[in-house]
């Protein structure tokens, strides 16, 4: 057995190059041409997990170092101290030594940056500056607004977006040809569906399906991913809306049990399908305003089952 064998696949089929990586085109296009002019500046990449932050740096600085890349490139992830003694300690001591190879720079990639405390922060922003010579700094952030505004200013920000879905689509199908996978075209759709444009989750999602079958259907997806069928939370809406509350109620029952969904993943799930709804404007306005008053109940540490039960009851008065 050859060690990748053993990865999980977001590891196992993780892009080794710019060309691999799905979707963001405009963003990629821009990287390759920083490395073709061996000159980059400092970056902070920006948007939702799972849509190729880390993917892009990584394979950027392969890109850019080659063989040489261990001693040129530095890596430090959320899950490392990132306090302010290490900006001032293995930060600064890396950011100012000479590169070695054939760019004229080392790379710096600090991952999930908005972990990073305040004070940190401010340390770095002067780390930056001072040693641009010799140092450029990838910053990666789920929410940019966490990033001081000094160093925000000091970088080039690149937005990520959620991959669309032929794009999760298009990078799925490689990894099922090399699995020796078959999907259906609904499964590829309820993939998408609950990983909402996060490859990483897709991945992960496409691998637990594969545990249990090759051959994998809309149903196994939703089952594997803990999520109720869009068809079912939809019918216990309608049910709710004609004024038929025991039979919403029961709809109700059967997601819980089959599935165990909490109170939170069944009322995220019934606000997607609102907009779904061929219902007045006006109608679907006021059932999305009643979701917003029961999601903050079960934020607060209400009793999910009655709160649920309570929305449905609130459903069926809507006029």
């Amino acid at each position: 057995m050859e060690k990748t064998d053993i990865l999980p696949w977001t590891e196992k089929y993780r892009p080794k190059n710019l060309d691999e990586v799905a979707g963001q085109i405009e963003t990629v296009t821009s990287l390759k041409a920083f490395v073709n002019a061996k000159n980059m500046p400092n970056m902070l990449f920006a948007g939702p997990p799972g849509v190729g932050k880390t993917t892009c740096s990584l394979a950027l600085a392969k890109e850019l170092f080659g063989d040489s890349i261990a001693g040129n490139f530095l890596e430090l992830n959320a899950s490392d101290e990132r306090g302010i003694d290490v900006v001032r300690g293995r930060i600064k001591d890396f950011a100012r030594s000479v590169s070695l190879g054939e760019a004229p720079f080392k790379l710096i990639f600090l991952d999930e940056g908005d972990a990073l405390t305040s004070d940190a922060q401010q340390a770095l922003r002067r780390t930056m500056e001072s040693n641009s010579r010799v140092t450029r700094f990838i910053i990666s952030a789920n929410y940019s607004s966490k990033i001081i505004e000094p160093i925000q200013s000091r970088c080039a920000v690149f937005r990520f977006m959620p991959l669309q879905e032929e794009e999760t689509k298009s990078a799925l199908e490689k990894v099922v040809k090399l699995e020796g996978l078959k999907l259906d075209e609904s499964a590829y759709s309820a993939i998408y569906y609950v990983s909402e444009g996060d490859m990483r989750k897709a991945l992960n999602i496409l691998q637990g399906c594969a545990m249990h079958s090759k051959n994998i259907n809309e149903k196994l997806v939703h089952k594997i991913s803990s999520r109720a069928m869009p068809k079912e939370v939809r019918t216990m809406i309608e049910c709710a809306l004609k004024g038929n509350f025991n039979d919403a109620r029961t709809n109700l029952d059967t997601l819980i049990i089959s599935y165990g969904l909490s109170g939170e993943d069944i009322l995220t799930q019934i606000y997607r399908e609102v907009p779904k709804l061929e219902i007045e404007e006006k109608k679907r306005m006021k059932l999305i305003e009643i979701i917003g008053e029961y999601n903050f109940r079960l934020v607060q540490g209400a009793n999910e089952r009655i709160q649920l039960e309570a929305l449905l009851a609130q459903f069926v008065s809507v006029e």
